[in-house]
């Protein structure tokens, strides 16, 4: 028996990553902090923007989110192509198609131009992120390295996300507001040479034909069902929003059946099945809706509250970023002293303790409250996060990571869009009822009305009053404001103490050593090797 297993585990060794593939992951985080950085960049152009294309308010919505509502459409199909075309060359063709789109967001003289850029840049973004996920499964073969790998790539993300106000509100003290677009460029050529040099191609030797009505039903679920969590975020859910849900997941139904009933499906629902790779992505998707969803709070407490510049609040900013940068190679080595399930448990515990000390900020604490307690809270759920997208990728074949990337991917976009709604609703719901009885009654109903909506309208109206009043209406809607991203951190971290118990419940079954997979049979469906030399589909761990 020892004998055996000698020589199972000498079979299955590894090879160890030399330079040029730790270069070539230097290449493929780029990207994703580019397209990371692609959002958070606008948020601080939008003034500049309005004032040059003068957009209505549903062109300005459009300008905002047709990226993520196109992103998240074609996550799945762009993997399932991935998987067909190659990995390499779909990255090359994303890489150089958004670098075009990000010229035409520059140079866009309307605001249509700019919502069909901003498109264009959605279909870009969603060619790399799969492609680049996938790649790093096939160039890092040792289960640490691959850990590793994976760390440096989701930290990939926070540090777009984290550069991407500092970097904004840079460019636009000097220049116009298409300059935050053309910061892409340098890193799109630098891409194009350096990627078919560094990446090796990867593809399904057995892709089957690609069925373009799974790709048109995977859009027609995932568009109408974000579209009605964005509305319902912005407090306008309506009887045409409920109906664009509903189509969405009488849609969704229809593609998962089409899945099933073709022998080469773009998803194998199996996957969302099995333990590994179903459990975390539900996870993944947990800790999603705390960073998006609360991430709304903390930047517009930092500037409309304690009244910082954007530039100002971009750095300060910076400092819980620089301790998320750390926890995902710290995630990485804890993993390899204790089973990951119950890393990944003490992610959200952590992550439920910074959102506890958000509790303590009030409309006039000091800066380093908040910041403390929200780097806290992304510190453990990075940790999460890092350890939860190798695991999930690890129990599928690699002929499969192209589409079960993206598959991953669009549960973290799901996640994302389901926070901004929930703790939206319910910190500006508490937000509303704060200003309800509270606003003086000599006040102006047109002024009261405006300052209803939002934190940053109440502060815009209140600067045409009286000096006395208008400190009255800022300190009243300041601490409405405040209270309402109390309740968004308690709802925050409720999600986050299920996200603990799921983590150890579903995850902590699982073996404590990560396992190889392999697809023996040639079906798509992964093996696990099993005590004995024998071997079970995935589903059936």
């Amino acid at each position: 028996m020892t004998n055996q297993q000698s020589t199972t585990s000498g079979a299955h060794a590894a090879p160890k990553a030399g330079a040029k593939e730790w270069l070539g992951l230097g290449v493929l985080v780029l990207p994703l902090v580019i397209v990371s950085m692609d959002t958070s960049v606008l948020y601080f152009a939008v003034p500049f923007l309005s004032a040059d294309l003068l957009p209505t308010t549903d062109q300005q919505l459009w300008i905002f989110d047709i990226y993520g509502f196109i992103l998240a459409g074609l996550l799945v199909t762009m993997g399932s192509l991935a998987d067909r075309i190659g990995r390499r060359k779909l990255l090359l063709i994303g890489i150089l198609g958004f670098g075009l789109a990000s010229v035409g967001a520059a140079y866009a003289e309307s605001a249509n131009q700019l919502i069909i850029a901003r498109a264009l840049l959605g279909i870009g973004g969603a060619t790399l992120m799969p492609s680049t996920r996938a790649l790093i499964l096939n160039i890092f073969r040792d289960e640490k390295e691959r850990t590793a790998a994976v760390g440096i790539w989701t930290a990939g993300t926070g540090l777009g996300v984290a550069i991407g106000p500092v970097v904004s509100g840079l460019l636009l003290d000097h220049f116009w507001w298409g300059s935050v677009f053309l910061l892409n460029i340098p890193a799109m050529v630098l891409m194009l040479v350096l990627a078919p040099i560094l990446l090796p191609e990867s593809k399904d030797p057995n892709p089957g034909r690609f069925d373009l009505p799974s790709a048109v039903l995977s859009l027609g679920t995932i568009l109408p069902i974000i579209y009605a969590m964005q509305t319902l975020a912005a407090d306008k859910f309506n009887l045409g929003s409920g109906i664009a849900a509903g189509a969405g997941v009488l849609v969704g139904v229809l593609f998962i059946c089409r899945q099933r009933s073709l022998e080469t499906p773009m998803i194998d629902t199996k996957l969302l099945l099995s333990r590994g790779f179903g459990g975390s992505a539900a996870i993944n998707t947990t800790a999603m809706f705390a960073i998006v969803g609360f991430g709304i709070f903390s930047t517009q407490y930092l500037q409309s509250v304690l009244g910082l510049s954007a530039l100002s609040a971009g750095l300060w900013c910076l400092i819980p970023s620089f301790a998320v940068a750390v926890a995902g190679p710290v995630a990485a080595v804890l993993s390899q002293k204790m089973h990951r399930a119950y890393v990944i448990s003490a992610g959200f515990t952590v992550s439920v303790i910074g959102y506890a000390f958000v509790l303590l900020t009030k409309f006039d604490s000091p800066l380093w409250v908040l910041l403390t307690g929200v780097g806290v809270a992304n510190v453990g759920l990075m940790m999460a996060m890092v350890l939860v997208g190798d695991l999930a990728l690890s129990t599928v074949p690699k002929a499969k990571a192209g589409s079960a990337s993206a598959l991953l991917e669009t549960t973290q976009q799901f996640g994302g869009a389901a926070g901004m709604a929930v703790l939206g609703s319910v910190g500006f719901a508490v937000y509303r009822s704060g200003l309800a009885d509270k606003l003086p009654s000599d006040l102006p109903a047109n002024v009261a009305q405006h300052a209803r909506e939002a934190l940053g309208d109440a502060v815009a109206v209140a600067n045409q009053l009286p000096d006395g009043l208008r400190d009255t209406v800022v300190r009243i809607a300041r601490v409405a404001f405040t209270d309402g991203m109390h309740a968004a951190a308690i709802t925050a971290g409720g999600v986050m103490i299920f996200g603990a118990i799921l983590s150890a419940v579903v995850l902590g079954k699982l073996p404590k050593e990560p396992v190889a997979i392999e697809d023996e049979d040639g079906d798509g469906t992964p093996t696990i090797p099993q005590p004995g030399g024998n071997r079970a589909p995935a589903g059936q761990r």
